[in-house]
C-alpha cells in the first residue's frame, strides 16, 4: 500500500458544519478499476466516487452486510419517519465528534424536516440545545444511546411516549442511533475529513 496522506491543518473543519466535506482515509482504498467480481456490485453509483465505501469494499462481505442495514434501517418504508432517523443519525455524530457525518446527516435533516436553522442550532449548541419538545425528547434519548457506556432511561422512553411515538417508532429511532454510533467511530478511526479544495 502507498502513504496515504493526513489532512492540511488549512482544510480541517473548523467545526459542525452542513456545507459539504469530504474525507480523507489514512488507509488506502481500492481503485474503482482494481475492484473484482465481489466488490464491484458494493460500489454502483456514487458509492464508488468517494474512499470510504472504497476502503470498506477491502472486506466485501462485511461492506455488503452493513449496506443491507443501513438500506433497511434509513430507508424501511413503515415505522418512524425517515427526517427523524437522519435527525438521530446527527444527533449520534454530534456526540461523537465525527464532523463528517454530521454534515452529511444534518444536510439530509434540513432537507427532509425544512427545519434548517434547528438543525443548525443543534450542530452550533450541541446536544443540550433545546428545541421544541419532540425534537428535545428525541434528542436526549439518542444522546444517552450514543455514550460510552449508554445511559438512556426509562425516563427517556416516558419522554417520548409522551410525544406520541409507538414502540415501532423507538425501535427504529434505536436501530438508527445504535448503528450511526457505530459507524461514526469506525469512520473515526479510518480517516478524518477535510473541507474540499475550493475550484477556480
Amino acid at each position: 500500500m502507498t502513504e496515504v496522506r493526513s489532512v492540511d491543518a488549512d482544510r480541517r473543519p473548523a467545526g459542525f458544519t452542513q456545507d459539504v466535506l469530504g474525507w480523507a482515509a489514512w488507509v488506502e482504498p481500492i481503485l474503482l478499476a482494481d475492484a473484482d467480481d465481489e466488490q464491484l456490485p458494493l460500489l454502483e453509483g456514487f458509492r464508488g466516487e468517494g474512499p470510504y465505501f472504497r476502503l470498506l469494499a477491502r472486506n466485501p462481505r462485511v461492506l455488503a452486510a452493513r449496506s443491507a442495514n443501513d438500506k433497511e434501517i434509513f430507508y424501511g418504508k413503515a415505522g418512524l419517519g425517515r427526517a427523524e432517523r437522519e435527525l438521530a443519525a446527527t444527533v449520534t455524530s454530534r456526540h461523537t465528534g465525527c464532523a463528517y457525518c454530521a454534515s452529511v446527516h444534518s444536510r439530509l435533516t434540513s432537507a427532509l424536516s425544512k427545519r434548517e436553522a434547528d438543525v443548525q442550532r443543534l450542530l452550533d449548541e450541541g446536544n443540550t440545545v433545546r428545541i421544541d419538545a419532540r425534537w428535545d425528547a428525541i434528542i436526549d434519548f439518542v444522546d444517552a444511546l450514543a455514550a460510552t457506556p449508554p445511559r438512556a432511561t426509562e425516563r427517556h422512553i416516558d419522554s417520548l411516549r409522551v410525544q406520541g411515538f409507538s414502540d415501532s417508532d423507538i425501535y427504529d429511532l434505536t436501530l438508527s442511533a445504535a448503528s450511526f454510533t457505530w459507524a461514526n467511530r469506525l469512520m473515526l478511526t479510518l480517516g478524518e475529513p477535510e473541507v474540499p479544495a475550493s475550484v477556480d
